[in-house]
């Protein structure tokens, strides 16, 4: 799901790329992906990000007010929907990525090889697209997000898979896991990453 209007007023200078993915995605997203190898999702492992949380953030306040609108059967669903129409940097929801072992350098090709224990591509779709501050915001929705083990892990591959299809550099994103009371965000720091991964067994 996009937000045409957002999306053409918040990507119009320097996110162009991104803006072509989602669009290019209602009419050519490859089904295969999806049905082979792992899953974002289901990743259960740390590669050493240390998340900061970030007290009173915009996200927790819209999160509480989509679950009191509560117009569809899930969490998800309405914190998707609301955000996507009531937030003013929200541009897309359910974003469908995937990212195959010969796209990661080879640090990264090593970890993916020794911890997804599965061929093919990693998949997965992204909750929520923002724009803020110059930055894409990659968010995922966790409904106990101060509980969560892994989630970081998960949404720096969310980060990482878009970087990758839309060719726009790391540097350039930002993530975080939220729900109605907690929000932790970091940066995807790939220089970081690879010396806390030689720290990590």
């Amino acid at each position: 799901m996009i937000h045409k209007a957002k999306l053409d007023s918040l990507t119009s200078e320097h996110f162009v790329a991104l803006k072509n993915y989602l669009r290019e995605m209602f009419s050519f997203c490859p089904p295969e992906p999806f049905f082979i190898g792992p899953r974002s999702s289901k990743l259960k492992f740390s590669i050493g990000i240390d998340p900061r949380r970030v007290e009173n953030h915009e996200v927790i306040h819209l999160a509480k007010d989509a679950l009191e609108w509560n117009r569809f059967r899930t969490a998800h669903s309405n914190v998707q929907a609301f955000m996507l129409s009531h937030d003013d940097k929200t541009i897309a929801a359910e974003v469908p990525l995937w990212l195959h072992p010969s796209e990661c350098d080879e640090n990264l090709l090593a970890k993916f090889q020794e911890r997804f224990q599965e061929e093919g591509p990693l998949s997965g779709h992204i909750d929520l697209v923002r724009i803020e501050d110059g930055k894409i915001w990659i968010w995922d929705y966790k409904p106990k997000a101060d509980k969560e083990k892994y989630a970081s892990t998960q949404v720096y591959f969310y980060a990482l898979m878009l970087s990758k299809r839309t060719k726009i550099p790391l540097e350039n994103f930002m993530c975080g896991y939220f729900d109605d009371k907690s929000c932790f965000v970091f940066k995807p720091d790939e220089k970081y990453l690879r010396e806390r991964q030689t720290m990590i067994s």
